[in-house]
């Protein structure tokens, strides 16, 4: 059985392989849309162009054209994402391992969880703490838990330098790398160190996934009306990290994405170290090491999660500097054009580094109704029935054939509000192109932490576009009562303009409304807290935990049994016989119907020891874990304390 952490009765069904029908009627699809698409933009370039406004009609067939172009590259990318087969797991290293956690300035809340598990890893391996903040506790914590440590006497080249600097230090022929709040699962090394059996393999890359549900990027799509308890969620990354991304394997294209993955460090020495020359080290480092001949590997299993952007300007600040970097690295690398790549390598990162322009695209969709309607110009110098139909059929075939090569992972209107966010920080980014100027390092905060509770603040060039459609949409009714000094002619065009700005509109407000709720502010706690239903004991009486984080709990228990007194009385609260008892005090108390109270306890004991305990406990008890290649769920299986 290849994937240990998955019940046996689903083994089967969990190899990693796609059906071979289903892959090929995807396919088939996506052929069919590309050759309507073919027929469609040659109709239009011929036949359809209006030049006596050739400022609104060639804009728009450009965009359609663009359109086309990312249909082509996502059919390539995603024509097959089952190519490579996973290796057998080992159960002993061949090679020297050591797993690096890079760290900077993230709490100890976050820390933690993380030495914890990668400590608890299998098979034998050196763990260290790469702290670029020098924090004596970080040290202290990085020994308690069984760790080592090293720091070092400036921040150069931020994430990179650091890497470069610990291989000048560690005893390693294998290196795995993490972020500081990603928690690896125990077979993280077993599954993956089998890939290097290859010689000339450099890096096995693994899927980025996430425990803090309710994250910005997280998307509840649990079906109320059906009564469904299950939770099914979208995640804003699941398309590139369980699609896009093990599509690149056919190519030998998959590149490292800065955590969750393992790099042979002789082949980091052939490049001169981790790439240093961008804010996206991972990628560049990837190209260099292809242009070696170097191979890569991306196993589509998840075996380390982390924390997702958990409000609005944290996905933006992180957007940003992803596509910053990609600027870079395209300048730098010129990966589209410069040698070592092979062709079907140059078309899978132009897949990935090129998708980064969408966002202009998206602005220009968004400004186009708004000219037609403020100017009355037609585009189209066709028959607008038959427009309509060509249109209409070739659009419907792209949206299907997208969301099919996505295997279902891309909702389209959830995605177009998602890319609405992050636009405007992209549209900034990819002005980088045109400049050599250098971007400091930002590290994405982890933790929601903030006294106020703010509210996030909505994108200036959202509200602006909000204002402008609705500005339009009263202009278009003047304009039909004869109240302004135009005329549509034919009036189809405006209606059916009307219409496009109508869904703009909505989709502006959903994205508008998602930067700025209330859910998404950040909160007084750094430690992020599980949900649970589970039962437990408060000074030996049952109580049932609600929630838990490294910080406190929140549990329910009869009134009659709650502990009364002073509020610095402490109290013992205990889980199971795998974590340690917690001594506690109440911070909070509220009656709840029935004779229930609900008390919010703080833990007061200060050993790292019982906290990395209570920590993967909790990541192994939550309810909804991750979840496999095919969307069903998976289990963490057996993290343990170090």
């Amino acid at each position: 059985m290849l994937l240990s952490s998955v019940e046996p009765a689903d083994a089967a069904r969990h190899d990693g392989r796609e059906a071979a029908g289903r892959r090929r009627a995807i396919q088939a699809t996506a052929s069919l849309a590309l050759v309507v698409t073919i027929a469609y933009l040659t109709w239009r370039i011929l036949a359809t162009v209006n030049l006596a406004v050739w400022w609104v009609s060639i804009p728009l067939l450009l965009l359609e054209l663009h359109a086309a172009s990312g249909l082509a590259l996502h059919t390539f990318s995603l024509w097959r994402i089952d190519a490579l087969r996973p290796v057998e797991p080992v159960e002993a290293a061949s090679s020297r391992v050591a797993v690096l956690i890079t760290t900077y300035n993230e709490p100890e809340e976050v820390l933690l969880p993380t030495i914890a598990a990668a400590v608890a890893l299998e098979p034998e391996h050196a763990t260290w703490v790469l702290d670029d903040g020098a924090r004596p506790w970080v040290a202290n914590l990085a020994r308690r838990l069984g760790a080592r440590y090293l720091a070092r006497h400036d921040n150069a080249d931020a994430k990179a330098g650091n890497i470069n600097h610990a291989l000048q230090h560690i005893d390693a022929d294998l290196v795995a790398v993490l972020d500081a709040d990603h928690a690896a699962y125990p077979n993280l090394l077993r599954h993956t160190l089998g890939y290097f059996d290859d010689p000339d393999m450099a890096l096995v890359q693994t899927p980025q996934s996430f425990y803090n549900e309710g994250s910005f990027e997280d998307v509840d799509l649990r079906q109320r009306w059906r009564r469904s308890s299950e939770r099914r969620s979208y995640h804003e990354q699941e398309l590139f990290y369980r699609a896009i991304q093990p599509g690149k394997n056919r190519w030998s294209a998959a590149f490292w994405c800065g955590t969750g993955a393992v790099l042979r460090v002789d082949a980091l020495r052939d490049i001169g170290g981790v790439a240093t020359g961008s804010v996206t080290e991972d990628i560049q480092t990837t190209i260099r090491l292809h242009r070696r001949g170097w191979r890569s590997a991306y196993h589509n299993e998840v075996l380390a999660e982390g924390l997702a952007a958990a409000t609005a300007e944290q996905y933006m600040l992180q957007r940003h500097r992803w596509c910053t970097g990609a600027m870079q690295v395209l300048r730098q690398e010129r990966p589209l054009t410069g040698a070592g790549l092979t062709v079907t390598q140059r078309l899978a990162y132009a897949t990935t580094l090129l998708g980064w322009f969408d966002a202009w695209r998206t602005l220009g969709f968004l400004l186009l109704p708004i000219l037609v309607l403020l100017t009355g110009a037609s585009p189209i110098a066709a028959d607008l029935r038959t427009f309509a139909v060509a249109f209409g059929v070739t659009f419907g075939l792209q949206q299907v054939a997208l969301y099919l090569l996505g295997r279902g992972r891309s909702p389209p209107l959830i995605a177009t509000v998602f890319e609405l966010v992050r636009m405007t920080p992209t549209l900034y980014a990819t002005m980088m192109l045109l400049r050599a100027s250098a971007v400091a390092f930002r590290v994405t905060p982890k933790g929601r932490l903030d006294p106020d509770r703010l509210r996030g603040s909505a994108p200036w060039l959202l509200i602006a576009l909000l204002v402008a459609s609705l500005g339009s949409a009263a202009w278009y009714a003047a304009t039909l009562t004869g109240l302004t000094p135009i005329t549509y002619d034919p009036p189809a065009v405006a209606h059916a303009a009307a219409f496009w700005l109508a869904g703009n509109t909505v989709l502006l407000s959903v994205a508008i409304v998602r930067t700025m709720a209330q859910r998404f502010a950040r909160e007084r706690r750094a430690s992020y807290r599980f949900t649970f239903d589970l039962p437990a004991l408060l000074n030996g009486r049952g109580c049932r935990l609600r929630d838990v984080s490294l910080t406190g709990a929140h549990i329910e228990m009869d009134e009659d049994l709650a502990p009364s007194g002073a509020r610095t009385a402490t109290h013992t609260l205990r889980f199971n016989a795998a974590v340690a008892d917690q001594r506690c005090i109440v911070r909070s108390r509220e009656r709840l119907d029935g004779g229930r109270m609900r008390l919010g306890v703080e833990f007061v004991d200060d050993d790292p020891v019982g906290r990395a305990e209570l920590a993967l406990w909790a990541f192994r008890q939550r309810p909804h874990g991750p979840r496999d290649s095919y969307g069903r769920q998976v289990r963490p299986g057996g993290l343990r304390a170090a």
